[in-house]
C-alpha cells in the first residue's frame, strides 16, 4: 500500500505561493545549497510518483524537464505523474495519467495499490481537500526562515482543523528545516 504525502515550500508566515507581481518573487532561491537538495531528495526517497494540479504540472512541465542531469530532476522526471484535470491535451510530458472527474476516488484506488508513494507538491487548491479525505499520510513542510507577507496560505480560509504528529526534522545549512509530521486526522475539543 502506499502512503500519500504532502511536501510544501513555506514562509515562517504561512505562505507558499506569491502572484507573478511580487518583488520577492525568487525567495528559495538564498536558500539552496547542495547539502539541502541531498536532505530533500532522501525526505522523497529515492522513487516516488506525483500528484499534481493542472497548474503545477504545467509550470513544472516547463522546468524540469530541462533541468539538466541531476539526482532530483532525474526522480522528478521519472515519476509517473497523476494529475487532476479537466483538459487531456497537453499532457505530454510523462509517464502521466489524467484523473477521472472523481480524484479522491482515483487516489483512494491508487492508495491501495503497491508503488512508490503518491507526492502532492505545489498544486495549493487540492491540499486542503486531500488532508479532509483522511487519505493523506504524512505532511512534509520545508520551512524557510523568511516572514513573505502577501501571497497564498497553505490552506483554504475555510478549513476543519486537524491533528498532526511531529516525526522529524532535517536543517540545511543555511536554516531550511524540513519538518515531517504524520497525519492523525481531526482536532478533538
Amino acid at each position: 500500500m502506499r502512503k500519500i504525502r504532502i511536501f510544501e515550500h513555506i514562509s515562517l508566515d504561512g505562505v507558499i505561493e506569491h502572484d507573478e507581481n511580487y518583488p520577492y518573487g525568487a525567495w528559495t532561491m538564498p536558500f539552496r545549497s547542495a547539502e539541502g537538495m541531498a536532505m530533500l531528495l532522501e525526505t522523497y526517497g529515492t522513487t516516488f510518483d506525483l500528484f499534481l494540479g493542472r497548474r503545477t504540472y504545467d509550470a513544472w512541465l516547463a522546468f524540469w524537464p530541462k533541468a539538466g542531469d541531476f539526482p532530483m530532476a532525474n526522480a522528478i522526471n521519472a515519476a509517473h505523474k497523476y494529475v487532476a484535470t479537466h483538459r487531456s491535451e497537453g499532457l505530454d510530458w510523462g509517464p502521466v495519467k489524467q484523473l477521472g472527474s472523481d480524484i479522491v476516488e482515483e487516489l483512494d484506488k491508487l492508495k491501495s495499490t503497491e508503488g512508490p508513494d503518491l507526492i502532492l507538491a505545489g498544486s495549493i487548491s487540492l491540499i486542503s481537500p486531500l488532508l479532509t479525505t483522511g487519505l493523506v499520510d504524512e505532511v512534509v513542510l520545508i520551512v524557510y526562515p523568511v516572514l513573505l507577507d502577501k501571497g497564498k496560505r497553505i490552506l483554504a480560509n475555510h478549513f476543519n482543523a486537524l491533528r498532526l504528529e511531529y516525526k522529524s526534522t532535517l536543517t540545511t545549512p543555511t536554516g531550511v528545516m524540513i519538518n515531517t509530521y504524520k497525519y492523525v486526522g481531526p482536532l478533538q475539543k
